[in-house]
């Protein structure tokens, strides 16, 4: 990321009061949170993402949260970028992740869309894919359960009693990656289980 570069903050979900709490909808709940811990009312509405200005402590930030289905979340992403003369380079992105466990999360500075279809849609918008991903893990499902039905499907009982924890720790990682960088994150945070069980 650019110093001194406003970076555009995306909390990937599907929109509407279906998928809320959905496994899918992790960056919205990651986003939700450092928006409420930073008081940067998410409330503003462009090109279909829904989004915030404001301050991580003393880094410029747009928080957002497209509006578009996770398939085409990449071409109101970019066009919002292009509105505030923001780079690929200078986006966070942080998505669940069926490859990690629950309660594991992972920094990623660039990379392919390892099966995510919002990954895929912002690198094909972007044309490039040198964008940080915040990975959240949300395990893979049992041999019975799609990945589909798994990705959409509410948290588990365990798992919703760690929900509030693994957000919480995931805005941490978020804060480390802008105020002390990408690798002092990867450092901190990478592979290490959030919750105590």
């Amino acid at each position: 990321m650019s110093p001194s570069q406003l970076r555009l903050i995306v909390g990937l979900g599907n929109p509407g009061h279906t998928y809320k709490k959905t496994r899918h909808n992790i960056g919205f709940m990651v986003a939700d949170d450092l928006a409420a811990a930073f008081s940067i009312p998410v409330e503003k509405k462009k090109f279909g993402v829904l989004y915030g200005k404001g301050f991580i402590n003393d880094n410029g930030v747009i928080l957002s949260k497209p509006q578009e289905f996770m398939n085409r979340c990449g071409p109101p992403i970019k066009r919002l970028a292009k509105y505030h003369n923001i780079f690929s380079e200078d986006l966070l992105i942080i998505h669940d992740d069926i490859d990690l466990s629950f309660g594991i999360i992972k920094i990623k500075e660039k990379g392919g869309a390892g099966g995510h279809k919002g990954l895929r849609s912002l690198i094909d918008a972007f044309g490039r894919n040198d964008f940080t991903r915040l990975r959240v893990g949300v395990g893979r499902p049992g041999a019975e359960v799609s990945v589909t039905d798994h990705v959409l499907g509410r948290f588990d009982f365990n798992e919703k009693n760690n929900l509030e924890q693994v957000v919480r720790t995931t805005g941490d990682a978020v804060v480390t990656i802008l105020c002390e960088g990408i690798k002092e994150g990867m450092n901190r945070y990478n592979n290490k289980k959030v919750i105590s069980s």
